[in-house]
Parts: C-alpha cells; sequence; structure tokens
C-alpha cells in the first residue's frame, strides 16, 4: 500500500537529520582515539557497515525464500564495492578537513549522477542541469580554497576535501547502481543488506594495510561505532533508499541538501568550528548549483 505524503515527508526528515550525525560521530570518535589518518578511519569505516550488516541479519532469511534475480545481485554487490570506497575516502577527509567542507563537497552527488547517468545510460542532462553542475563546480572550488580560512581547517584541507569529492563520485555510482537492483525486483531490505554486507568484507582487512588495529580502543570509540552504524547507517540511509522508491529522486536529492546544513550547525555547537567565510560563500554557491541541477534532471 502506498504511504502517505506525511509519511513518506516524516521518514525523509528522520534520514536527514540521521545522516547529519554521521561526520559528528566520526569526528567525536577521532578526537576519543587521539588518532588522525586513513588506518584508524578505515577502522572507523569497516567497524560501522559491519556492525550495519550485522543489524539486518534478519532480512537475509527473506532474501533466502525469495528468488532474486542474478543482475539484481549483481548490481547490489557492485553498489556495495562502491559504498566501500565512499566511507573509506568520506571518513578519511574528515581527518584533514573541517565538517562544513567535507559535508558540502559529499553531497554533491546529484551533479555527478547527472553527469554519469549522461556517460553510462546516455541520459542526456538538460541546459538547466548543465547549467547547475557549472555553478556547483563553482562553489566547490572556492570551498576548497577558502578551506584554510575556518576555525577548523584541518591539517590538509585540500586532501581532505578530494578525498570528500572522490567520496561524492563514489556514492553517486552507489545510488545508481542501487536503483538499477532494486528496479530489477529486489527489496530494500534485501538490497541494504547485500549492499552492506559487501561493503563490511571489503573494507575489514584494509585497516591492516596501515597497520592499524580494531582493538585497544576506549568504550567511547566503540559506542560512537555502534550509534554510526544504527543513526547515519540504517536510519538515514535506508530512510533514502526507501524515500526513492515512493516519491521523485529529486525531492529525496532536495532533502539530502540540509546534510551539510545541519551537520554544520550541530559541528559548532559540539566542536565551535565556524566555517570560513569562502566555505560559507561557496558552500551556498554549491547548494544553489546542485538544487537547479536535481531539478533540471527531475524526470
Amino acid at each position: 500500500m502506498k504511504p502517505s505524503p506525511w509519511k513518506v515527508c516524516f521518514i525523509l526528515t528522520c534520514g536527514v537529520l540521521a545522516v547529519s550525525t554521521a561526520a559528528i560521530l566520526i569526528r567525536l570518535a577521532l578526537d576519543a582515539a587521539d588518532l588522525r589518518g586513513a588506518g584508524f578511519s578505515l577502522v572507523l569505516a569497516a567497524s560501522r557497515l559491519t556492525v550495519a550488516a550485522l543489524m539486518l541479519l534478519p532480512a537475509w532469511g527473506k532474501i533466502y525464500r525469495n528468488r532474486i534475480p542474478r543482475s539484481a545481485l549483481g548490481y547490489a554487490v557492485a553498489a556495495g564495492a562502491c559504498l566501500t570506497v565512499h566511507f573509506a575516502s568520506w571518513i578519511t577527509s574528515l581527518s584533514y578537513t573541517s565538517i562544513a567542507a567535507s559535508t558540502t563537497i559529499v553531497t554533491t552527488n546529484p551533479v555527478w549522477i547527472a553527469l554519469f547517468s549522461w556517460l553510462w545510460l546516455g541520459e542526456k542532462p538538460s541546459r538547466q542541469t548543465s547549467m547547475g553542475i557549472a555553478i556547483a563546480l563553482v562553489g566547490g572550488a572556492i570551498v576548497g580554497l577558502g578551506s584554510n580560512n575556518s576555525s577548523y581547517a584541518g591539517s590538509n584541507p585540500l586532501l581532505g576535501n578530494f578525498l570528500a569529492l572522490v567520496g561524492s563520485w563514489t556514492v553517486s555510482w552507489y545510488l545508481l547502481l542501487g536503483r538499477e537492483a532494486q528496479k530489477r525486483g529486489m527489496g530494500i531490505g534485501g538490497y541494504s543488506a547485500i549492499a552492506y554486507a559487501t561493503a563490511a568484507l571489503l573494507l575489514l582487512p584494509m585497516p591492516f594495510l596501515f597497520n592499524a588495529s580494531y582493538t585497544g580502543y576506549s568504550p567511547e570509540v566503540y559506542l560512537y561505532i555502534v550509534l554510526m552504524a544504527a543513526i547515519p547507517q540504517l536510519v538515514g540511509h535506508t530512510s533514502f533508499n526507501w524515500a526513492i522508491s515512493w516519491i521523485s529522486p529529486t525531492v529525496v536529492t532536495l532533502a539530502i541538501l540540509f546534510e551539510p546544513v545541519c551537520a554544520s550547525i550541530l559541528g559548532f555547537l559540539v566542536f565551535g568550528e565556524i566555517p570560513g567565510i569562502s566555505v560559507l560563500v561557496g558552500g551556498v554557491v554549491v547548494l544553489v548549483g546542485v538544487a537547479i541541477a536535481a531539478i533540471g534532471s527531475r524526470k
């Protein structure tokens, strides 16, 4: 039965608020462990997705009972592989740049979805979408070049901003591949379980490449990992995947644009991070450009 618009709106709002906590929980975990860099960031990414996959264990029974087309399964696994790179790069970006810059850049995915859809599916972007893409790219350049002026610039803002950009590219492919998996008959529970489990399995050995360990941290670190899995992952990501099957992807995309706004407010309240004027101006330009691109590709 089709849900009411109020129900869809409520779940979508909960999803936006949930994903907005991700950057805060990651930074809290980094501070609790007093560690920065790729090794510990990969520990957080792998642990977050492993816990989320374990929380979805009941969905595996339904996957087993229902016959899933092999093509849908392949798309779900490929989406999980993209999710691996997304979390590995984006979580690491928060070791090097500010919350405002990282979340603004990573939510430019509608721009890249429009471009990748053109290259992969032949869906040529409209003139309005092309204009939005150009505006968003200008805004991204302003954010990247102005990140040094924030109250928390990070140890290497250019590297952090680039990693956030890689995170945006890969989450765009994750969404496109996930859409194809659901088009081929895979339900939201089964898709989420397979994608999260695939990403977790690929991420689990990666920290060892940087001599990082899964043990020996304070209890607060493990608490933040569980919260990451439960709130931004299960509530946030799954809410978006559910909503996109009932309403226009454009509406979902526009709702996600509130993530950097909410995350920046939380960053100020929790850490006292005040974005520099360039980050603020660039962030507004990015959001305007992404909104124009999303509305232009609303079909």
